[in-house]
């Protein structure tokens, strides 16, 4: 079956490497020695490295922009938008967003930089790290459809980090309502927390009520179990084991991506 997973990365399987922005302006932990300047040039140093690394694809994220906010700013958009515009000619491989954690902030900027895919929690209510986290699905869907955004693919995380849906169903019930009813391009499944391995039994439940839909390992992906997410998931997402010393803030080590993405390759030619 042809999806527009395939369309997209030409690929079975693929890769999706984060590219994390330094904090932003706005964000508490903002440098302004380091200015907007400084931040691009961090990105654009991890773009590199990750694309000579041989990766399928590039999400752009303010991962940095901590405590998270379910609704970002003006400035935010201002600043990921011109980041990611800046590195438009550099970008040779399908991109996307994720504007943490903001589902219609996302699609704007994924419209105005020409991006393919965005990731974000669509649906459901949670208690968060953020406090009481309530999503609406159906004006994001909506504001995609508003401003002529169509082509740029929904991920849904149905399992997200730092938080517990208030209201529990059983994932793969969740997993099917989410295809079915509110129209997600693919769902994608995490551990606790960024870089926390999504357990290989949740996945498999996800991917079991979805044979024939788009799942996502969302977390904790490495050079150890990259084989077994690829064997249950149809992709993966990835970042934090590809940063120097597998730290999260660090940059991106082009050793550990090339190392994985070798591994990868060789993992495709058994299919």
């Amino acid at each position: 079956m042809v999806t527009w997973l395939k369309e997209v990365f030409g690929v079975d399987k693929p890769v999706i490497a984060m590219a994390h922005m330094a904090p932003l302006p706005g964000d508490p932990l903002y440098d302004d020695q380091l200015g907007m300047k400084g931040i691009l040039e961090a990105v654009r140093k991890d773009v590199r490295a990750l694309q000579a690394g041989g990766v399928d694809g590039i999400m752009f994220s303010n991962e940095h922009s901590i405590p998270y906010s379910t609704k970002v700013g003006p400035e935010t958009i201002a600043a990921m938008t011109y980041i990611i515009s800046s590195l438009q000619d550099e970008v040779k491989v399908p991109f996307g967003v994720n504007a943490l954690w903001d589902g219609i902030a996302s699609i704007a900027i994924a419209k105005a930089v020409g991006a393919k895919f965005v990731r974000e929690v669509f649906t459901g209510v949670y208690g968060s790290d953020m406090g009481f986290w309530d999503t609406n699905c159906a004006a994001a869907l909506r504001y995609r459809k508003s401003i002529e955004a169509n082509d740029v693919k929904l991920i849904f995380n149905i399992y997200p980090e730092f938080a517990n849906a208030l209201a529990p169903r059983p994932l793969r019930d969740v997993a099917k309502s989410t295809i079915f009813y509110s129209l997600a391009d693919a769902i994608t499944v995490s551990g606790s927390a960024a870089g926390i391995e999504t357990a290989s039994d949740i996945l498999r439940e996800a991917k079991a009520g979805l044979p024939e839909s788009i799942v996502f390992c969302n977390t904790g992906v490495n050079i150890k179990n990259i084989e077994e997410k690829l064997s249950i998931a149809d992709g993966v997402i990835i970042a934090t084991s590809l940063k120097v010393d597998g730290f999260i803030w660090n940059p991106v080590d082009p050793y550990r991506v090339e190392d994985l993405m070798n591994k990868v390759k060789k993992f495709r030619e058994t299919l």
